[in-house]
C-alpha cells in the first residue's frame, strides 16, 4: 500500500516566523533601553559635579553668615 505524500502544514511555518519576529523585536527594545540607560548615566555622571558645585554655591549665598543678627 502506498501512502499519500505528507502535505506540509503552512501554519507551522507562519507560527515559527511570528515567534522569531517577536523575539527580534523584544531583543531590540531591551538592547536600546540598556544602551540609552548607559548613555544617560554617563551624561548625568559628567554633569553631576557641575550641578553639585552650582548647588553648593547657591546654598552658601542663601545661608546667612553665622554672626549675623537674626
Amino acid at each position: 500500500m502506498n501512502k499519500p505524500p505528507h502535505k506540509k502544514n503552512p501554519t507551522f511555518g507562519i507560527a515559527v516566523f511570528i515567534v522569531v519576529a517577536m523575539l527580534v523585536v523584544i531583543f531590540t527594545l531591551v538592547y536600546n533601553a540598556i544602551r540609552e540607560k548607559h548613555e544617560f548615566e554617563n551624561q548625568s555622571a559628567s554633569a553631576a559635579p557641575l550641578i553639585s558645585s552650582g548647588v553648593a554655591a547657591a546654598a552658601t549665598v542663601l545661608k546667612p553668615a553665622s554672626g549675623a543678627a537674626q
